[in-house]
């Protein structure tokens, strides 16, 4: 059985315990937390959404990234995405605005490629990995893995899909395309 650690000690690794770069893989087709957010309502209710602007998530982002960080992300998305990725692919904006660099790789392609199987986690300097655990849709507790055949796997497959995978402005376009087609 793993070793959970506080989501505050999560928290504080965020902010004070990388050097330069922090790189999510998001492989869920949605997420409990987000559908608790104020502007995942909104999303329902209009299709689109910018998400929590005044989370304070954002303002570490920003803070991180003015002293020279990194934070990038892939998204595995299903096609069609699932309600939990659309409302992430609106979202986005926000994210990218705060200084992240955020990129979407069809489920399908992962799949193709041999990147199928992945789950959640950071990778931080290429030397941490926050290893995410679910129940459902719900996060149960998060593990950090310093064990460097764990890291090493965690690299390869941040450096598979950051290859494979489609910047934000041009999936976004891509998804628009696929649902006007579908209509």
């Amino acid at each position: 059985m793993p070793e959970f650690v506080p989501q505050q000690k999560i928290t504080e690794f965020v902010n004070d315990g990388f050097e330069h770069t922090a790189w999510r893989l998001e492989t869920r087709t949605g997420y409990l937390s987000d559908k608790h957010m104020p502007s995942y309502a909104e999303f329902l209710r209009t299709g689109d959404t910018a998400g929590e602007v005044g989370h304070p998530w954002f303002e570490t982002v920003r803070r991180m990234v003015g002293k020279g960080k990194r934070f990038e992300r892939v998204r595995l998305v299903d096609s069609p995405p699932r309600e939990g990725q659309q409302y992430l692919l609106a979202c986005a904006r926000t994210n990218m605005a705060a200084g992240e660099d955020i990129r979407y790789m069809w489920r399908s392609e992962a799949e193709a490629v041999g990147l199928g199987g992945l789950s959640d986690f950071w990778l931080f300097d290429s030397r941490t990995v926050a290893r995410f655990h679910f129940d459902g849709e719900r996060t149960v507790g998060m593990e950090l893995i310093t064990e460097p055949v764990e890291v090493l796997r965690a690299c390869q497959a941040r450096d598979a899909t950051w290859h494979y995978a489609t910047r934000y402005s041009e999936f976004r376009a891509r998804v628009s395309e696929e649902a006007a087609g579908r209509s």
